[in-house]
């Protein structure tokens, strides 16, 4: 049964998982934006431990993203522990028969109750069921889990995987969004404003530096319509480059933004 959630302390909740069971829909392949990511750019933080851990938290009613977790991650780090967390025990005893040297499962929720500091914790359509008075407490709660060079990725995406964001925050807050979306299937960016997490969701609003952003976002993509005779991929590369040349603080450069990514820094978008 789903719950309400229920608020979150600080603290957590002591004796006891931090959270509420969730609807725990997921489909096969569908977080491979955001693990295309942390194979990526973020992989030097799986080479800051010989046995790095991972953490898939809330993976759902089935472990498909947990095991598919692992099997990218173990493709640039042959090493690494990825562990799925999840409240509702009866999630857990049904993943247990997948588990294998380097996948493990654990009934657990924020407090991540898996021994040492995770290099990685990858939320994915969980703080979103929960209320945005609560985000601020369970980031600070994960976060305080993690490795000396840990990140937490919170985020959200559509059913299956074409429309992502994600917030990352170190044990210092949040650092970046990341908009990742599938060419094709968007007229502008600023649709994937439905998906946005749980922290910004509800500032998409004029006023806010997120709906700046989005809108400054779809200008530039409306200004570089000329482009899209030569495919839609060049047409967003130019897009953020305008973006950047404008002075957003966008992150890295074409080699990621030729996936359908855009990074910026979480001043430039924070409520």
């Amino acid at each position: 049964m789903v719950q309400r959630a229920e608020r979150v302390r600080r603290g957590g909740n002591a004796g006891r998982p931090v959270g509420n069971i969730t609807r725990g829909t997921t489909n096969p392949n569908r977080l491979r934006r955001v693990d295309r990511w942390l194979a990526g750019p973020q992989s030097w933080r799986l080479r800051t431990e010989d046995a790095p851990l991972v953490i898939d938290l809330g993976y759902g009613a089935s472990p498909t993203t947990a095991v598919e977790l692992y099997g990218r991650l173990a493709k640039v780090c042959p090493t690494v522990r990825v562990a799925g967390v999840e409240i509702e025990p009866e999630r857990v005893r049904i993943a247990k028969a997948l588990e294998h040297p380097g996948l493990s499962f654990h009934v657990g929720g924020f407090e991540v109750p898996v021994p040492g500091n995770p290099v990685m914790v990858r939320a994915f359509n969980v703080l979103r069921q929960y209320e945005e008075a609560d985000v601020a407490a369970i980031w600070a709660l994960v976060c305080s889990r993690l490795s000396t060079h840990g990140i937490f990725v919170d985020g959200t995406c559509d059913e299956i995987g074409r429309r992502s964001t994600w917030v990352a925050l170190d044990r210092g807050g949040p650092l970046s969004l990341t908009l990742s979306l599938r060419f094709g299937g968007f007229e502008l960016p600023s649709e994937v404003a439905e998906r946005l997490p749980k922290a910004l969701i509800h500032h998409n609003v004029p006023g806010e530096r997120i709906h700046t952003f989005l809108q400054a976002l779809d200008a530039k993509w409306l200004a570089a319509a000329p482009l899209a005779s030569f495919g839609n991929r060049q047409r967003w590369v130019e897009s953020v480059k305008r973006m950047r040349d404008d002075g957003w603080p966008v992150q890295a450069g074409p080699a990621r933004w030729r996936l359908g990514e855009v990074s910026v820094d979480w001043s430039a978008v924070a409520p």
